[in-house]
Order: C-alpha cells, then sequence, then structure tokens
C-alpha cells in the first residue's frame, strides 16, 4: 500500500508540474495554430492584442464568424483524469488548497465555481506580503511602483489591485477622506486618478496604470485611516482591469529598481526639511511616520508637488 500511495503522488506531481509548464504557453500554441509563444498577458485574453489580432486573422471571409482555438490544455487533463475523479485546475494549480472536483469536464468558461474565484479575488485580498525596506520605508515584495507612489500588484486573470505606497502615508499622515474613482470610470496612467484630505488640505493622485475600475475597497474609504496602518494589505484602494498591461509596466518601477528609487525618494523627503534630516537620513535613522503632522511648516502644497508629481493641490 506504502508503494501504491508513493508511485500515485510521483505520478501525481509529474502531471501538475506539466499543467504548470502548459500554462505558460500561450493559447495558440496550446492549440496548435502557432508554434511558440508564451503568455505575456496573465491569460487575459480579451485584452491582449495578439490574441485579437489572431482573430481577425482567423477570420472567416464572410465576417460572420470566427475560428475558435480550444486550448490544449483541457484535451491534456481530459485524458489525464478520466471518470469521477477529476479535480479542478484550481486545484492543480495552487489556487485553491481544498480538492475540489470539476463537474465539467475542464469547461471552465461556463463553470459556477471558475466565475465565484474571479469575484472573490476582486473583493478580498488575504495574501499579507512580504517586505524589504528601503531606507526605512516598507516595499511590498512583488509590487510595482510609480512615481506619485502608488503601487500597483498584477494578479489573477490581468487585473491590477492599487494603493498608496508606505511613504505616501508616512509623509502626509493619516488620510480623513479619499475620494476614489467610480465603478467603470477609466483611469489614463500618469493622469490624476483619485484624491485624499486631511483636514482641509487636498492631494491628488497619479494613476499607476491604465485601466477601467472593476471594484472598490468600501472599508478603505469609509476609514481612510486603514491606508496609514496597512497600505500593502486591509489599505488596498480599488481594482482596475488595465489596458494593455505591458505598455503599463514600462511607466513603474520593480524589484531592485524599486528599492534604489524608494531609497532616492527618501533622500529627496529629507532634503524638502533641510539638513538636519539629510544628515539622519545619512545615519540609518528612522523615517518620520506623520511629516506633515510634525512639521506643518513644510506646506501641504509643496509635499503634494515635490513628492506626488501632480502639480498645486487645493
Amino acid at each position: 500500500m506504502k508503494s501504491n500511495d508513493t508511485e500515485r503522488r510521483s505520478k501525481t506531481k509529474k502531471i501538475v508540474t506539466g499543467f504548470r509548464v502548459l500554462e505558460k504557453e500561450c493559447i495558440w500554441m496550446k492549440a496548435g495554430v502557432v508554434n511558440f509563444r508564451q503568455c505575456d498577458n496573465d491569460f487575459d485574453c480579451n485584452s491582449c492584442p495578439f490574441d485579437k489580432g489572431m482573430r481577425k486573422a482567423m477570420a472567416i471571409d464572410n465576417g460572420t464568424k470566427s475560428v475558435e482555438a480550444a486550448p490544449r490544455w483541457v484535451e491534456y487533463l481530459q485524458k489525464s483524469y478520466r471518470g469521477h475523479s477529476r479535480p479542478c485546475r484550481h486545484a492543480l494549480t495552487g489556487r485553491i488548497d481544498a480538492p475540489k472536483v470539476c463537474t465539467l469536464n475542464y469547461e471552465c468558461y461556463h463553470c459556477a465555481f471558475d466565475q465565484m474565484l474571479d469575484e472573490m479575488d476582486m473583493s478580498i485580498d488575504s495574501r499579507i506580503p512580504g517586505y524589504t525596506l528601503a531606507s526605512g520605508y516598507r516595499m511590498a515584495d512583488g509590487y510595482y511602483y510609480h512615481q506619485g507612489h502608488s503601487w500597483a500588484r498584477f494578479e489573477h486573470g490581468g487585473r491590477a489591485r492599487i494603493g498608496f505606497d508606505d511613504f505616501l502615508v508616512k509623509a502626509f499622515g493619516a488620510a480623513q477622506s479619499l475620494a476614489l474613482p467610480p465603478l467603470g470610470e477609466t483611469l489614463e496612467q500618469n493622469r490624476v486618478g483619485w484624491t485624499f484630505g486631511r483636514k482641509d488640505h487636498k492631494a491628488a493622485v497619479l494613476s499607476p496604470v491604465t485601466g477601467t475600475v472593476l471594484a472598490v475597497n468600501h472599508k478603505a474609504r469609509e476609514h481612510p485611516e486603514i491606508t496609514h496602518e496597512d497600505p500593502y494589505h486591509e489599505g488596498w484602494l480599488f481594482i482596475v482591469e488595465p489596458q494593455m498591461p505591458k505598455k503599463n509596466l514600462k511607466g513603474l518601477y520593480f524589484g531592485k529598481e524599486s528599492f534604489d528609487w524608494m531609497e532616492q525618494e527618501g533622500k529627496r523627503l529629507m532634503h524638502l526639511l533641510g539638513p538636519e534630516y539629510e544628515n539622519l537620513a545619512a545615519t540609518g535613522g528612522e523615517p518620520i511616520g506623520d511629516v506633515f503632522g510634525t512639521f506643518p511648516e513644510i506646506g501641504w502644497d509643496r509635499l503634494a508637488h515635490e513628492l506626488l508629481r501632480t502639480g498645486r493641490n487645493e
């Protein structure tokens, strides 16, 4: 019995590994239409320029019908798991931990559970990120950063979750109001996307990506202070469906580049405060948790202009 269990686990591991390799391939490669192409759009085919081009190229002459390319991974799993013991593909790829049987022969496009997972992804953020410090400011691992001090985390289906970075919330202190974009609003990268306020001061923030707003964090909108306490997790702001994700990435910092940029931003802030604080930064001192609240004489408008890159704010 022990030998059979070992053999079964080994076989399952090979199948899971093979499936994960397949998932990296573009759907047109899986279908055998093109020889080689890896997906660079997180399998968000609806917004993929390559997919749109292929569908146009494969269209039937009368223009009323397009050739549909069936993904090869469906055939792969159908052959690998026969009978009534087919594991859900989300269990195989690690998206869910609990075992689940697929009852629709891996035709996920009309699966209510598959749709439910997408809806849950949009409303629940259960993954607490790891952090790296740059000049004392927390940088969430795997996040992209915009020069206006917002972040974007790309998730399942190509969507992007957006929020404030740790530098912004420490520079301006806890927000008392948030004016977030409504559902369906189209944001443009490097254009004002939303505003926050503290007493009679307001500041605008540049959108890190171009896309359509799909969900808003109502908890953060009603209790803006959580964006100061936990900007990378509970304090996320909204979710967008980006347009042309690869183009968006070119305007963002990631990995070591984001770490180096944040260190420069820390020095920039200390320079605004004066020579005494520049020296403090040089000795590795902890960043101030509420710069504007501690030094209101620096001026809200000046902070917004210098740090958020949005010009003068009301």
